[in-house]
């Protein structure tokens, strides 16, 4: 599987953290930046990801910022790309497995590169449970994208 990173100033320092983790699983890596630490903005980040999973460059992606939230909610905004915030492991394969989450958002400021790990590794391991509920689910999702 293919998975795009991408980060800005405030993810950065768990960046390499999260590009080892996903070595780790041997999927392939395609790195979007940033390449050092200069101040810019998260939601240039989101999109240049966003558009790498639309395109189907990558199958799914990893953002980091500060916190994680100003990354998850600027990614959201793109069409069929559904990014969550997780600090923990069941939410980091749940939301692949019931809600088709395609990118995983993580705090740099929140959660340190041990847990950072784990957190890739249930995300990358986990795929969407094809259940009819959860189906239904994710059509329900599609209908409210503009």
């Amino acid at each position: 599987m293919k998975i795009a990173v991408a980060c800005d100033h405030g993810g950065f320092p768990l960046k390499e953290a999260v590009l080892e983790a996903i070595r780790d699983t041997g999927d392939e890596l395609l790195d979007l930046g940033a390449f050092s630490v200069v101040s810019d903005d998260y939601p240039d980040y989101a999109e240049k990801l966003g558009r790498v999973i639309q395109k189907g460059e990558a199958e799914r992606g990893i953002l980091l910022c500060g916190s994680g939230v100003g990354a998850s909610i600027a990614a959201n905004k793109l069409k069929g790309v559904y990014a969550a915030v997780c600090h923990d492991t069941y939410s980091a394969h749940q939301g692949v497995e019931h809600d088709a989450m395609n990118v995983l958002c993580l705090g740099a400021r929140v959660v340190g590169p041990k847990l950072a790990n784990e957190l890739v590794a249930a995300f990358l391991a986990a795929r969407f449970r094809n259940e009819e509920r959860y189906i239904r689910r994710i059509e329900m999702v599609k209908k409210l994208e503009l």
